[in-house]
């Protein structure tokens, strides 16, 4: 099986300090893999190392058995990227900006505008090929960053938070067109839209400060929780310790418990009798996030041993 594989990877800047810490980890190069973190946890750090354009601190990783430093030039034959700031040119159609993409990636005129034409079919785009592109919607404008890299025939692809800024008609699109690329591609794709990454990704890695903080499908992370139901409580109400589940609580007073259904119904009931606003839902990837990201702040475990991460 093709892997995608992290050894110890450390990133530091000058300056700065590290954006990655000892990343280490392993997955299929098949699917959507979705990278999700807040704004600065290192994930387009990650991806621009993964992608040749940056070079790690310490550490190394590969591809499809192919080392993203010293096998640089072999890789980028199989690979395309969307940057997170990457913008269709203003000035260009989409045809003359696919068209362009591919010359400069070796096809020949005839191929270059075949594959333009068959990705922008495929992704819904083919009448818009002939508009100029600061006339087209958000949505439409990635579309065509995507159809540009599907184009290549790259077998991997990553795209950097490529949903960031559209209405959600428009990511909803987007997302659907991503469902089809996955059948045929490899995807590695960052985003702090975690919906995007329930709805997407067969795996699913948890960056934090730059340290890969929990990797696996969602019934892997599901169950580092191991409790399926979570009620937030959006006051600074300070409630009875549960009898079984964990408690987190954040610095800003937010309160967090995860724990069983019938636990969870003992205190709704509770919380609607003192008249404290609350939220409780079946265990989603915002409650895994929320729970092992705030974890290390501050934790009381009940009725079970405290796991660690």
């Amino acid at each position: 099986m093709q892997m995608l594989t992290c050894k110890h990877i450390s990133k530091k800047y000058e300056g700065d300090g590290y954006a990655l810490r000892d990343v280490n980890f392993s997955v299929p190069a098949a699917g959507i893999f979705a990278l999700i973190g807040r704004n600065g946890a290192g994930k387009t750090t990650l991806t621009r190392i993964l992608a040749t354009q940056l070079s790690p601190t310490s550490g190394s990783a590969s591809i499809n058995g192919i080392d993203v430093m010293s096998g640089a030039g072999s890789l980028r034959e199989i690979i395309a990227s969307v940057p997170q700031e990457a913008r269709a040119i203003n000035w260009l159609t989409p045809r003359q900006f696919i068209f362009s993409y591919l010359l400069w990636r070796g096809y020949g005129h005839g191929d270059a505008r075949r594959k333009a034409d068959e990705a922008a079919r495929k992704l819904g785009i083919s009448r818009f090929m002939d508009t100029a592109s600061r006339k087209l919607s958000g949505g439409t404008k990635r579309k065509v960053l995507v159809a540009t890299v599907m184009a290549s025939e790259a077998s991997v692809i990553f795209l950097d938070e490529p949903t960031t800024g559209l209405d959600p008609l428009s990511r909803s699109e987007l997302w659907d067109t991503l469902s089809r690329l996955k059948k045929d591609h490899f995807i590695f794709l960052t985003t702090h839209y975690l919906e995007e990454a329930e709805r997407l990704a067969d795996r699913i890695g948890i960056l934090e400060n730059g340290r890969l903080m929990a990797l696996g499908t969602l019934d892997e992370l599901r169950g580092k929780v191991k409790y399926p139901y979570s009620i937030k409580i959006l006051s600074d109400y300070s409630v009875a310790k549960p009898r079984k589940g964990n408690m987190i609580k954040g610095v800003d007073g937010f309160q967090q418990i995860v724990t069983t259904e019938d636990e969870a119904n003992r205190i709704s009931r509770e919380l609607i009798k003192k008249g404290v606003r609350f939220s409780m839902n079946p265990l989603s990837l915002d409650d895994i996030f929320y729970y092992i990201v705030k974890k290390p702040l501050e934790e009381e475990s009940y009725g079970d041993e405290k796991e660690r991460y």
